[in-house]
């Protein structure tokens, strides 16, 4: 990272923390959203995938799930159900990171895409079996479509503030771990 020296995977991990509680707290600050309105992206779903696909090694799931699960209970969502899908997602996209440092972006952000549509339908036929409220499908949607539109965003500030990118073949760490 350009602003801590001899940056680590520990470093990454606190940025992560760090951004994940910033978009929280933003989240849930009354900044004179009307009813109606529409919904904002997901920022903290972008920022997963994005460093996921980049650098899963900077984001255990242990972390990944902590930091969803205070998502959850602030955002007063049923615990767990969010986290265990995002996890799920996060965890195929991890197990596919060699064939994803190949793809061109466009590729990715397909696939990112697809995960994130799976979630939000996974996630609304939990509540459909259950018979949970929900809130409207457009809202839900919306959000979603919000979400993707701004994966490339999201990938470009990791990029270009953070330097998080994708390892090159046969690229290995200080300790000689190939990445």
């Amino acid at each position: 990272m350009w602003f801590l020296p001899g940056s680590s995977t520990l470093t990454y991990r606190a940025l992560f923390v760090v951004i994940g509680i910033a978009f929280l707290f933003f989240r849930i600050l009354p900044l004179g959203e009307e009813a109606g309105a529409l919904p904002g992206p997901d920022i903290i779903l972008c920022v997963i995938f994005a460093w996921i696909v980049r650098r899963p090694d900077y984001l255990p799931v242990w972390l990944l799930a902590l930091m969803l699960l205070i998502e959850d209970l602030v955002l007063m969502r049923p615990p767990g159900l969010w986290t265990a899908l995002v996890v799920l997602a996060s965890e195929f996209a991890r197990s596919r990171v060699a064939l994803t440092r190949e793809l061109t972006f466009m590729v990715e952000w397909a696939l990112v895409a697809g995960l994130m549509v799976g979630c939000l339908v996974a996630y609304r036929v939990v509540f459909t079996v259950t018979f949970l409220p929900q809130p409207a499908l457009g809202f839900a949607i919306l959000q979603i479509l919000w979400s993707i539109l701004c994966y490339p965003l999201a990938v470009g500030i990791s990029r270009l503030a953070f330097d998080l990118r994708k390892p090159a073949m046969g690229e290995v760490d200080d300790y000689g771990k190939r990445l």
